[in-house]
């Protein structure tokens, strides 16, 4: 209500009230108060109002609150590599997945000093650094994870990024080895010929001397012989691609001929080979490849084992996956060095490999293999209780069945029982 409206209540109530005449005077003089109390407060907040105004127009607009732009946002959203935003205090502002993953983000901050320490010296300088880190991977345990670290500034802010080169960092260091050992195994037989040629010739007049190193010479040269092939064969799997997938492969005729390809190396050890199992299961693939895989499981199954014990061979055929176990009850392999087991020219003892002629590749053979089938290989082992090497391959299954009614359809691969009885499911080879 307005002040005359509040007077002209006022004097409607006198006048009804018949109040005396200083009750009126009162009246008026409170009236003329309150609109000179009102005219102060409207011209104390218009100044204060006009003061501020004054004040902005002087200083600039206030800046808004700094916020990342949308488009840096997404890019950060999909990036594969850790990327991480940090304000002055280090506080994480933006973390892509990665970062978060690889713990370099740990509870909305920068899990790891190292890194911190990157971030205060781009701050200090201004100047971007970069950094190769071994890291822990997690909070606890051993493991550790190689990153690639770049610091920049973003702004006000700090941007890391941070790519794991791990899997890169492994590869590298076979290639190097493998390069190592193809130089060192093939000097260490070529060496051993030349030296027992200069015996021999030495010894010609000792008929016994140079037949014990005539022995020694074929020897060598079959392991030379043996690590070339092997070399060739690792290398033509790796450049070959995946084999043709509409041949039917028997699986019994596989592990008959690898079981009897080990059968010399088994009866010189004293050691009874088993197989049994779903042998009538048929794969698709490449009959002579699927043969040296098993035969090197058996072979390296052989090896390890001591003498007088068995090594089996079992096929189970389930969920559209052929399996072709070998067993063992050799040495086993210690946990730490499993990992490694498939990878050239690895060695769990080197000594006995020595001995045995091994030459370090079997088992990437066998990965190789695996791998070009659509199938893998698979492992356990434990010291002083043996090893089982698994290989998995895609069953056949009622495709083969087709393939054998089609009209110039032909056994499956290596079956040797077209138009014979079924061989026993359980045999022994060895003593």
């Amino acid at each position: 209500m307005t002040s005359s409206g509040r007077v002209g209540s006022l004097a409607g109530i006198r006048d009804a009230t018949a109040y005396p005449g200083w009750v009126d005077g009162f009246i008026q003089g409170v009236s003329v108060l309150g609109a000179g109390i009102v005219g102060v407060v409207v011209g104390v907040v218009a100044t204060l109002a006009f003061r501020f105004s004054e004040r902005r127009q002087r200083s600039g607009p206030e800046a808004p609150a700094a916020e990342l732009d949308h488009g840096l946002v997404r890019v950060l959203s999909v990036l594969r590599s850790a990327a991480v935003v940090v304000d002055d205090d280090d506080e994480v502002i933006r973390a892509s997945p990665p970062a978060y993953a690889l713990n370099v983000v740990r509870n909305d901050a920068i899990a790891h000093a190292a890194i911190r320490e990157m971030v205060a010296q781009v701050r200090r300088d201004g100047m971007i650094r970069e950094r190769e880190l071994e890291l822990p991977r997690g909070p606890v345990g051993s493991g550790t994870v190689l990153l690639q670290v770049r610091v920049a500034p973003l702004g006000d802010r700090m941007l890391v990024l941070a790519e794991d080169r791990t899997e890169a960092a492994r590869v590298e260091a076979i290639r190097r080895d493998f390069v190592v050992n193809v130089s060192h195994e093939l000097k260490t037989p070529v060496g051993a010929l030349a030296l027992l040629a200069e015996t021999v010739a030495d010894a010609a007049d000792d008929p016994v001397a140079v037949r014990r190193f005539t022995e020694r010479m074929h020897r060598e040269a079959r392991r030379l012989s043996e690590l070339v092939q092997e070399i060739i064969e690792l290398s033509r799997l790796q450049s070959q691609g995946a084999v043709q997938k509409d041949i039917p492969v028997s699986v019994r005729a596989v592990v008959d001929e690898a079981v009897d390809r080990a059968r010399t190396a088994a009866h010189a050890k004293n050691i009874a080979i088993m197989s049994g199992g779903a042998l009538d299961s048929v794969v698709y693939g490449d009959h002579n490849l699927l043969v040296t895989a098993v035969r090197n499981l058996l072979d390296n199954a052989v090896a390890y084992s001591g003498p007088a014990t068995r090594v089996g061979v079992g096929v189970t055929e389930r969920r559209g996956l052929v399996e072709i176990a070998v067993v063992d009850q050799g040495v086993g392999i210690d946990e730490s060095k499993q990992d490694r087991v498939f990878e050239r020219f690895y060695r769990v003892d080197p000594a006995r490999s020595r001995d045995t002629g091994g030459t370090g590749l079997g088992l990437s053979i066998v990965k190789h293999v695996a791998a070009d089938h659509g199938g893998d290989v698979t492992m356990w082992s434990e010291p002083g209780r043996g090893s089982t090497f698994t290989l998995r391959i895609p069953s056949a299954g009622r495709g083969a069945d087709r393939l054998m009614t089609e009209p110039g359809a032909r056994p499956p691969a290596g079956d040797v029982r077209a138009g014979t009885d079924p061989v026993a499911t359980n045999e022994e080879v060895g003593a």
